[in-house]
């Protein structure tokens, strides 16, 4: 016998539970994870305030100083930027030192 005190599986689907039981659990969870980091405020680059927004695909745009820039999609540098930014960042105080 079931008790009245059971609890349903499945039931914490935020964002994504306008998709109902359809596409799975673990595409339903990447969908809402996805939309949770691409709606939070990111950190500015150029005046390290937490305000930066998504405007639209790979379109970044800080609230505080108002300086937009070119992102991933869903976040606003992924991690290959990073390491390109490093490489760069690498070089370019290789050519400081000669």
């Amino acid at each position: 016998m079931a008790s009245s005190t059971h609890k349903a599986k499945g039931k914490v689907t935020r964002s994504a539970g306008r998709f109902g039981c359809r596409y799975g659990r673990f595409v339903r969870k990447r969908v809402a994870d996805i939309e949770a980091i691409s709606g939070a405020l990111h950190t500015c680059p150029k005046c390290d305030m937490v305000s930066v927004q998504r405007r639209g695909t790979g379109i970044w745009e800080c609230r505080k100083c108002g300086f937009k820039f070119a992102g991933g999609s869903y976040v606003p540098q992924t991690p290959a930027m990073k390491i390109a930014k490093r490489a760069i960042e690498r070089t370019v105080a290789e050519h400081r030192v000669k």
